[in-house]
């Protein structure tokens, strides 16, 4: 489609069009004016294949124009400052230079005077800016053949009789052999057609209680907006719609999951959980105790526990689980905790062990490298219910493992399985299904943990236990280098053990990174000799990994060179150091659970961040500044969502998560919290969404979402 004198300015309403004619959205886009085959193609690379596609197809920014320069200060403005003017064309041409670059130029006017706007290397734009076009032109001032506007965006407002005014320009995405101009032009010339066709399918109240425009106004306003305020309002609108259909299928799925199979009712009997209290080393803190207070409801409520447990490093979240392990045992029923390596499911057992001995209870270990015999002794004990509480890997998901009366299924890591594997362990209760109670220490922002786990009751941990010693985070540079490898051999020297972690395993000539494999072997042989430093990586096979995690657990080996595969499940009190290379190249959230791994015994812990000198850019080090100055995991993961997005962090997650097209975890979450709630409120009045008023909704969601309408179609009613 051409971006000639016939275009009209976006945000201004054609009479001519006030009765379009409804265009149908569904319809190929090929089909549109201006399209065509091979527009088609390339729109069909940008996801958009219909009409209604195209309408969908949203600025991700907007350019305000709407501060006119008056022509005469335009001249006066200083190089490189960025201006918007608008006057009448009264003379253009093309300009060769002594380098063969053709430049189109054109004179504009307005009643305070003239400015001279170029366009180096685009002299086929003499075909489309004629003389007497008004035209609003917006970009930097530079000086060539001395100071004139080059243009960065313009647009041609009209002919003779138009009135100079300011623009909002809406800015698309696009693609190679496509313009923002031309995807600017084309929804421009269609908007009114597209419009007539839109049906409202959200429900009044659920608007109103957002309080956001109709959708035929929301999608008017982000296409052809007067004000960039007016497009923000607009895309909060449809920001809600998908935040809301969201919600809605993880509120049926939650609903489904707990109403799925009979639940269990226990009672709260005071016999081990209260011995428990009693013989604790430790007050428990007011997070733990308002978490316990949270599962010990659902556990005595006549529906499935379906629960997450979240809370930083070093929160408690252990002891908090085994309060719900013992409520559930001291009703007759079997509890499970399976982790999803060796070692973790050793120190859980360890720990359970320690705190359980006073009250005469001793959990099973059940792996997968233990002797067949061994396995064979603990799963019989299993299925006739002698054992009451076992620790264990994914050997608990085997076929040949069976519970005599399963009650409680906690899962540490959560993400580290997959659904079908937590699924697995919950179904092992044939009769009944059995709470189940989510563990992680990734502390996820609130807004992102309604996003992610909108399935499931949310428990935080957010109060670390009084004692625990805050790690000293220090940022250095290569010049420092020297004195921070002397400070590890004086903390080896004394009895302790250190971590140093790097980003990569092997080096590339793509990247200009220190790496895992080749520094162990050069901190071994060069940096500290006559110590054993040991290495481990997500390359390497799980049983080296696990073996070499054992033997520095042991304290046999003083220095450990890793990747970030140790930054879940490793508790090393006697680690004080944890050295990181590369700082910049982590996230902040994964510093943090880095850094997790040391501050867990008795003495000071430091936490070392090398930053190379090239890579000591402001920006780098001011977020690493902001890191070093707060343990708060979530503080750190708030900082995460704001300067990265949701994208690393919803991958976290291995089934459910979504990628959104309008809405923003960062600024929208106060639109996701209400979504939340409407949503639940929704399903619990009408879990099917049944209801007349709510077919478009669920025709909505099966649009949307790839499973969403299995959901709803799970159990009737």
């Amino acid at each position: 489609m051409p971006d000639g004198p016939g275009a009209r300015a976006p945000g201004r309403p054609d009479a001519r069009r006030g009765g379009a004619a409804a265009l149908r959205l569904d319809a190929p886009v090929q089909f549109l004016k201006g399209v065509g085959e091979r527009r088609a193609e390339l729109l069909g690379r940008l996801g958009i294949r219909t009409a209604g596609d195209l309408l969908r197809h949203l600025p991700f920014r907007y350019l305000d124009a709407t501060q006119i320069t008056p022509l005469a200060r335009a001249r006066g403005a200083a190089v490189g400052a960025e201006i918007t003017v608008v006057g009448r064309v009264i003379s253009t041409g093309v300009i060769p230079t002594h380098r063969g670059l053709r430049v189109f130029q054109a004179v504009l006017q307005d009643a305070s005077g003239l400015i001279e706007c170029g366009w180096p290397g685009r002299p086929f734009l003499e075909r489309s800016i004629t003389r007497g076009q008004l035209l609003l032109a917006t970009g930097p001032v530079r000086h060539f053949h001395g100071k004139q506007l080059q243009p960065r965006e313009w647009i041609v407002l009209g002919g003779e009789d138009e009135e100079p005014r300011g623009q909002v320009l809406p800015v698309y995405r696009v693609t190679e052999g496509l313009t923002v101009r031309q995807v600017r032009a084309l929804l421009d010339r269609h908007l009114d057609g597209l419009l007539a066709g839109v049906v409202e399918e959200l429900p009044a109240a659920w608007r109103a209680a957002a309080d956001v425009v109709p959708l035929p106004d929301a999608l008017r306003a982000v296409h052809r907006p007067e004000t960039v305020a007016a497009a923000e309002a607009g895309r909060r609108r449809l920001a809600f719609e998908e935040l809301m259909l969201f919600q809605l299928v993880l509120a049926r799925a939650r609903w489904l999951a707990k109403r799925s199979r009979a639940g269990i009712r226990f009672t709260v009997r005071r016999d081990l959980t209260t011995a428990l209290r009693q013989h604790l080393p430790f007050e428990l803190t007011a997070a733990q105790r308002r978490c316990i207070k949270e599962i010990v409801a659902d556990q005595t409520a006549p529906v499935r526990m379906h629960r997450l447990l979240q809370g930083d490093v070093g929160s408690g979240k252990t002891v908090v689980a085994l309060f719900a392990m013992l409520l559930a045992v001291e009703n007759g029923f079997q509890a499970a905790l399976m982790a999803p390596t060796e070692l973790l499911a050793e120190q859980h057992a360890a720990t359970l062990t320690r705190l359980l001995e006073p009250l005469g209870v001793r959990p099973e270990l059940l792996l997968g490298r233990l002797p067949a015999a061994e396995k064979a002794a603990v799963r019989a004990r299993l299925e006739t219910g002698a054992a009451r509480l076992v620790v264990g890997t994914h050997a608990l998901i085997q076929g040949d493992v069976a519970f005599h009366r399963l009650g409680l299924a906690v899962i540490d890591e959560q993400h580290r399985f997959g659904v079908e594997q937590r699924a697995l362990l919950a179904e092992k209760n044939q009769a009944a299904g059995p709470d189940v109670l989510l563990l992680s220490a990734t502390p996820i922002p609130r807004t992102l943990a309604l996003a992610l786990y909108g399935d499931l009751d949310v428990s935080r941990l957010d109060e670390m236990p009084p004692g625990r010693k805050p790690v000293r985070t220090a940022i250095r540079g290569d010049r420092a280098r020297v004195g921070v490898y002397d400070f590890v051999r004086r903390e080896v020297a004394a009895g302790h053990q250190a971590y140093v972690v790097y980003p990569v395993i092997d080096e590339t000539e793509k990247l200009d990174l220190k790496a895992a494999t080749r520094m162990a072997a050069y901190l071994g042989r060069e940096i500290f000799r006559g110590l054993e430093v040991g290495l481990v990586h997500g390359r390497l096979p799980a049983d080296a990994r696990e073996a070499a995690m054992r033997r520095f657990r042991a304290g046999e080996i003083p220095i450990l060179v890793a990747t970030s595969v140790i930054e879940v499940g490793i508790d090393v009190p006697n680690a004080t150091i944890m050295l990181i290379e590369h700082p910049d190249r982590f996230g902040l959230a994964q510093l943090h659970q880095l850094r997790g791994r040391i501050g867990r015994g008795a003495a000071a812990s430091h936490c070392i961040l090398m930053l190379e000198d090239g890579a000591r850019n402001p920006a780098a080090q001011e977020r690493l500044r902001r890191f070093a100055a707060t343990q708060d995991g979530f503080a750190i993961a708030e900082l995460d969502l704001a300067e990265r997005g949701h994208g690393e962090l919803v991958g976290a997650r291995q089934a459910g998560a979504v990628e959104l097209r309008y809405a923003d975890w960062s600024k929208d979450g106060d639109l996701l919290a209400l979504a939340h709630r409407l949503a639940r409120d929704v399903i619990a009045a009408d879990p099917a969404l049944s209801a007349p008023g709510l077919r478009p909704v669920v025709r909505q969601i099966g649009r949307r979402f790839e499973r969403g309408l299995e959901l709803f179609r799970a159990i009737p009613g």
